[in-house]
């Protein structure tokens, strides 16, 4: 990119590069204290530059490491903005992919399509799923 800021908003960049699907979530995100910047924790309007190094944690406790490699303020093609930046985060380990798989398996089914809304006897039970989990 030949016109590329020397500097740009995170929440801004975390839209632009697809790590986040808005810029309303990189910005909760980041005061949520979910993105660090070089080690230290990053509010939305931080500028970043190129070489920074970003860590994301992403809802389950699984955390995203990328580097910085090139800076945009507008949305660009999904493949252009994967050359933003340099994703050095670990595989995931034998233990987590079985911890992943668990925690699908656990998730309560979805209701069909088209099944319309739950009547009160489904209501009780999902509510009663929700609050103890185990005593159904």
């Amino acid at each position: 990119m030949a016109d590329a800021p020397e500097a740009v908003r995170l929440d801004t960049w975390l839209d632009v590069a697809c790590l986040m699907r808005t810029r309303s979530q990189a910005q909760a995100a980041c005061k949520g204290g979910k993105v660090e910047v070089n080690g230290e924790r990053a509010k939305p309007h931080r500028k970043i530059r190129p070489g920074d190094e970003i860590r994301i944690t992403l809802p389950g406790g699984w955390r995203r490491i990328v580097v910085v490699r090139e800076l945009a303020e507008r949305h660009v093609p999904k493949a252009v903005a994967r050359t933003l930046y340099e994703d050095r985060t670990p595989p995931p380990t034998p233990e987590e992919l079985e911890l992943r798989r668990l925690q699908k398996l656990s998730r309560p089914r979805p209701r069909p399509r088209g099944a319309g809304a739950p009547k009160k006897q489904e209501r009780r039970r999902l509510r009663r799923m929700k609050e103890s989990p185990g005593d159904w």
